[in-house]
């Protein structure tokens, strides 16, 4: 399977942040973590991180228009909170998405309780920091497997 690992506003940031929240490790660390097990399991990843809304949107729109990938795994960042332009569009593609935070949203700021995405993707994985990426691409694969044996 292909996926598309999406990342979004402060992202680029990881490892310098809160790292007593997002962890040490930086992102690209992180995504070359991601593109190794993917390997391993015979899989492959593509990576796209931005601080713009609207970059995150066009992004969503283009795997959907050139069919280019089997799964999205999504950590829009703040923007999960509010931004209903990215819900619109998640909401707008037939490629399943899996929401991600590295935190534990719940156990912070009141704001951070709620995602407005939460509602439009396929499932949502948090709390268990970069873990969370990889057991969202495991529940696109197995969503995958489960609807190849309905056929």
């Amino acid at each position: 399977m292909k996926f598309l690992i999406i990342n979004g506003v402060n992202l680029n940031l990881t490892g310098k942040r809160e790292p007593g929240v997002y962890g040490t490790r930086t992102l690209a660390e992180i995504e070359k973590r991601i593109a190794e097990r993917c390997a391993e399991a015979g899989d492959e990843a593509e990576f796209f991180q931005s601080n713009s809304e609207g970059e995150l949107c066009d992004r969503l729109h283009r795997a959907f228009l050139t069919r280019e990938c089997d799964g999205i795994v999504l950590n829009a960042g703040a923007y999960s909170h509010y931004s209903y332009a990215l819900r619109d569009a998640i909401a707008s593609i037939d490629i399943p998405v899996a929401e991600v935070h590295m935190s534990n949203i719940a156990a912070r700021e009141d704001f951070r309780h709620k995602s407005v995405l939460s509602e439009v993707c396929r499932g949502v994985v948090f709390g268990f920091g970069e873990a969370g990426y990889l057991t969202a691409i495991a529940g696109l694969k197995e969503l995958k497997r489960e609807k190849e044996e309905d056929r």
